[in-house]
């Protein structure tokens, strides 16, 4: 009989870091499209001063077993140093970053965008006397929640850059 804690599907941020060359994030990209794993976020940048390695984070689903499987073959990459399941391994901070663009020329609609915006931290930096785009940092459930409250008021474009994320305390990967 299976445990349905092993057959529940979780969210998992995984952070490998990897040699910055050519193709490394083509390998890992291939990885998960080769084996029908999804993708649902996916940064990348140097991390060293050298720009000798970079950190890549992906946020994935799974059951326990697959994302096992996944950090497992991650790790067999050559071109990687470290993976590490931040979700699994200890509290962490994960934030996004997004471009909110909103067409409003009514006036109730622009009043009411600019009051979410406020309750939620956006900021305003773009502003015509149509549109207005916000930037807002944030977990991505709550970026998620903005958008949602945008749609009515004329939401026109989002531009996310997915999740950067790190381990809380001394942990390091």
């Amino acid at each position: 009989m299976s445990n349905l804690q092993d057959t529940a599907i979780r969210s998992a941020t995984i952070s490998v870091l990897v040699e910055n060359e050519s193709g490394v994030l083509a390998r890992v990209i291939g990885l998960f499209s080769g084996r029908g794993y999804n993708i649902d976020s996916l940064t990348v940048a140097p991390v060293e001063t050298d720009r000798a390695r970079s950190r890549i984070n992906v946020v994935t689903s799974g059951t326990p077993m697959v994302i096992e499987q996944i950090k497992a073959q991650l790790d067999r990459l050559v071109p990687v140093h470290r993976v590490a399941d931040l979700t699994q391994d200890g509290p962490h901070i994960a934030r996004e970053m997004a471009l909110i663009k909103v067409v409003a020329q009514a006036g109730h609609a622009r009043t009411e965008a600019l009051r979410l915006a406020d309750a939620f931290r956006a900021r305003v930096v773009d502003a015509t006397t149509e549109s207005f785009v916000f930037e807002m940092t944030g977990q991505t459930d709550k970026l998620d929640a903005f958008v949602d409250l945008m749609r009515p008021l004329g939401l026109a474009e989002v531009s996310r850059t997915g999740v950067a994320a790190i381990a809380r305390g001394t942990r390091v990967i």
